[in-house]
């Protein structure tokens, strides 16, 4: 019988392995250690799938696991994390998503750096 069950839970041939393409966690240090910058894609074949881009850090938000910026299609759509608050955004393209999201921390980052002095 249990081989039968390995037998019916076998994927139907032809279908696209997802795999994890990137996988990047990048630990902070200087005025940011302890933060966390993530990066996570994943490709069906070709297609673009699955993405998360997140910047953690405690402590500037103690919401969302820390979360202060992050874009991601969880749950079946686009949504950016920003302070606690979840909104959709259109997305375009994953090359200029990354391109923004890396803007975006750049001024975050500049005005952290003007608030700490």
């Amino acid at each position: 019988m249990l081989q039968s069950l390995a037998v019916a839970r076998k994927k139907p041939r032809g279908l696209s392995k997802l795999r994890k393409v990137v996988d990047d966690t990048c630990y902070l240090g200087g005025r940011r250690r302890g933060a966390i910058l993530k990066e996570e894609v994943w490709y069906d074949g070709s297609q673009l799938v699955k993405y998360s881009l997140a910047y953690i850090n405690p402590r500037v938000c103690s919401e969302d696991h820390g979360r202060v910026l992050g874009y991601d299609n969880s749950h079946g759509h686009h949504h950016r994390h920003f302070m606690g608050k979840v909104r959709p955004f259109q997305f375009s393209t994953y090359a200029e998503l990354v391109d923004r999201f890396q803007r975006e921390i750049e001024a975050l980052w500049r005005r952290e750096d003007e608030h700490s002095h």
